[in-house]
Formats: structure tokens, C-alpha cells, sequence
């Protein structure tokens, strides 16, 4: 007899948690559900996660999967706010996934852990040296070097999951997602985002693992190679960047301000020496 997974879900009535748990339901899977608020919603237990408080830290206890994806998710947010809900909450979280002896945790971490690599041409793989341009992207960083340190000290598996741009509702890919090609290049498709997060709770063995979310998007940088011979990760959707002339005249005047950052950065190193 299968035994189903019972996974918690942290931010569980944000854009995420809320298309995770419409795909577990259907699964037949046990769920545990945080929210800083519930809406209403009486399946959600509210907890501010930043503040350790056995009242939800109980609810992590011999949870099969952890997937934490509450946090400020934007790439505008200031560091005070990161470093409360971003970097003690994220601490908190792995801390109760071990003491409640859950077995694997998956953090949502982000594509802006790469985002200093946009104009650059090589592939995307987690293995290369990250370069976060703002304080959310260090906060992801932040998080899957946690997960690196709970893995190493406590044998918790962790998969940080380098989450591609999944938007709102129905999430179709094209011009209204913003950020030009580099935006588009990373869609992930609702259905990728559900497969992927399922894949991750069942495959076996992991251990420590960095992996890119993104649906097989043609010409993309972003590697999604390892995610699948890793997890068994199988994208069915994907789409190629729709750019208008204007996007791309604004594509090339950023990457031509990049570059003329960068020219003034190894100017100022010169003198620096």
C-alpha cells in the first residue's frame, strides 16, 4: 500500500501555495497550511513565522516534505524587510523542519540569486558563482546556504528550487510579464510549477540539491537538464520571448548601460590598487 505524503506549506494563500495546494488536493495528499493570515480560509493555520512560537512550530511535527514559500517575494524590497521575513523567517522554518523530523524541506528561492549574469551568454547552472543584485536576491542566497548548513549539521534533504517568473492566475507567458527577454526566457507555466514542486517532494535520495524551475522555454540560458535527470522533472509547457521593437530597443540601451557600469567598476578597481 502506497503511504500518500503529508507536506506542509508555508504562504500557503499566496500565487504559489495556493496553485500547490489545488494540485495536491487532487493528489489525494495530506496538507498542513501557514499563512501569515488565513482569509477566511479555516484550513490555513495563521502564524507570523518570524517570531518562534511553539503554536505553529508544533504543526511541522513528522511532516513528510516542508515547502517554505513565505517570505517578501519582492525584487523591490528594502533590507529591513528582507532580513525579518526573509532571513530569520527562513532560519525559523528550517529549525522547526528539524525538530519536527520532517524529512525534506524546498525553498523557493529565486532567479534574482543570478541576476547579475543577465547579459552575459553562457548557460545558467547552479554551479556557478551567484551574483544577487539586490537584498531579495541575497536573501535567497542567504536561504539555500542555510539549507547547505541543515543538510551538512542535521541530515535534513533540501532542495532550493531557483524559481522562474510565475505570474498571477492564469500565468500566460508574453509581453505583459515585464523584464524583456530575460523575463520571458524564465516563464514557468502553472502546470511546470505543480509537476516540478510534486517531483520534488516524491523523488528519493536527494540530499543537498540547487536546482532552476522554469518550463523548456526554446533558447533559454537557464539549465533545467539537472533538474530533470535529478528529480525526474519533465516540462510540458514552454514558449520563445515575444519582444516588440520597443522592448528590444529597451533590451539593448540596458545592456548597453550594463556595460558602461561595468567598464566603470574596472576603472574604479584600478585606482582601488
Amino acid at each position: 500500500m502506497t503511504v500518500l505524503p503529508t507536506v506542509l506549506i508555508t504562504g500557503a494563500s499566496g500565487n504559489l501555495g495556493a496553485k500547490l495546494r489545488a494540485h495536491f488536493s487532487a493528489l489525494g495528499w495530506s496538507m498542513r497550511l501557514l499563512d501569515i493570515a488565513s482569509h477566511g480560509d479555516d484550513a490555513i493555520t495563521t502564524a507570523d513565522l518570524t517570531a518562534w512560537d511553539g503554536n505553529w512550530v508544533e504543526r511541522f511535527d513528522k511532516v513528510d516534505t516542508v515547502i517554505h514559500l513565505a517570505g517578501r517575494p519582492s525584487p523591490r524590497s528594502s533590507w529591513e524587510s528582507v532580513v525579518r521575513y526573509n532571513f530569520d523567517m527562513t532560519q525559523n522554518v528550517y529549525e522547526a523542519a528539524v525538530r519536527g523530523r520532517a524529512r525534506r524541506l524546498i525553498f523557493a528561492s529565486s532567479n534574482w540569486v543570478m541576476a547579475g549574469h543577465r547579459f552575459d551568454l553562457s548557460p545558467l547552472r547552479t554551479d556557478m558563482p551567484p551574483c544577487p543584485v539586490n537584498p531579495y536576491g541575497v536573501s535567497k542566497l542567504v536561504g539555500e546556504r542555510l539549507g547547505r548548513s541543515y543538510h551538512e549539521r542535521h541530515g535534513l534533504e533540501v532542495i532550493c528550487f531557483r524559481i522562474g517568473y510565475c505570474q498571477e492566475a492564469d500565468n500566460p507567458p508574453g509581453r505583459s510579464m515585464g523584464m524583456g527577454k530575460w523575463g520571458q526566457s524564465m516563464w514557468l507555466s502553472n502546470r511546470d510549477l505543480c509537476h516540478g514542486m510534486e517531483r520534488a517532494v516524491l523523488a528519493e535520495n536527494i540530499g543537498f540539491k540547487v536546482l532552476n524551475l522554469m518550463s523548456d522555454n526554446p533558447g533559454m540560458r537557464w539549465d533545467i537538464a539537472t533538474t530533470s535527470e535529478t528529480i525526474g522533472y519533465l516540462p510540458r509547457d514552454g514558449a520563445a520571448p515575444d519582444l516588440s521593437d520597443e522592448m528590444m530597443a529597451q533590451e539593448e540601451e540596458v545592456r548597453r548601460m550594463h556595460a558602461a557600469m561595468d567598464e566603470l567598476r574596472e576603472r574604479a578597481a584600478q585606482y582601488d590598487t
